[in-house]
C-alpha cells in the first residue's frame, strides 16, 4: 500500500493490525538485536584483548526489545515526520539522527529509573556512554545513526514505492530486470 492510498485503505480488522504490528516488532527487534549483538561481540574482542571477561549478549537481546518496542511506538507517533515530504535523503538522515538521539535518552532514563529503584540517586545512575563525558555519547551517537541508515533507507523508500515492489527489487536476480520495460517500474 503507497502513502497515498494509506488514507483511503479500508479499516483493517484488529486481528490483522495485531498480527501487522506484530511482524514489525518483530523485523525492528532482530535488525536491532543484530546490531547491539554485534556492538557486544566488538567490545568483548576488545576487552577479551585486556584480559578482561565480558560475555553478555543479554544486553543486546534486552536493549534489542525495549528499543524496538520504543521505535514502534515513535515510528506510530510519526516521530520525525514532519520531514516526509522533502527528498527522500532528508527523512532517512533525519530518522536516523532523531532515533539515535532518542534510543541514547531512552538508555539513559532506563537506568536512571533502575538505579532509583534499587535506591541510588538520579545522577549516580547516569551511564557512561561510550567511555563517558561528551565524547563518549557524540561517538556513539554517530555510531548509532550511521548503524540506523539501512533501516530507514528501506522503510523510506517502501514507504515511497511500496514494501512489496521494494522487497521485489531487492530479492530478484539483476537478470530479470534485463527484460523488464524501462520507466517507473
Amino acid at each position: 500500500m503507497t502513502a497515498g492510498t494509506e488514507a483511503h485503505a479500508k479499516p483493517r480488522s484488529l486481528k490483522h493490525r495485531v498480527a501487522h504490528e506484530a511482524i514489525r516488532f518483530f523485523w525492528i527487534f532482530l535488525y536491532l538485536w543484530v546490531l547491539f549483538g554485534l556492538f557486544v561481540l566488538n567490545e568483548r574482542i576488545i576487552l577479551g584483548q585486556r584480559g578482561i571477561g565480558f560475555a553478555s549478549q543479554g544486553f543486546a537481546l534486552v536493549n534489542a526489545f525495549v528499543l524496538a518496542k520504543v521505535m514502534l511506538v515513535a515510528e506510530d507517533l510519526k516521530f520525525g515526520g514532519w520531514f516526509c515530504n522533502r527528498p527522500l535523503v532528508v527523512p532517512i538522515v533525519a530518522d536516523s539522527a532523531l532515533f539515535a538521539a532518542l534510543f541514547l535518552v531512552t538508555h539513559i532514563l532506563e537506568e536512571v529509573i533502575v538505579g532509583l529503584i534499587h535506591g541510588h540517586s538520579a545522577v549516580s545512575s547516569v551511564p557512561a556512554i561510550g567511555q563517558g563525558g561528551i565524547a563518549g555519547a557524540i561517538t556513539v551517537s554517530v555510531i548509532l545513526f550511521v548503524a540506523l541508515l539501512p533501516y530507514f533507507s528501506y522503510m523510506h523508500l517502501g514507504r515511497i514505492i511500496g514494501p512489496e515492489r521494494l522487497r521485489g527489487w531487492l530479492l530478484k536476480s539483476p537478470e530479470s530486470f534485463a527484460h523488464a520495460p524501462q520507466g517507473n517500474g
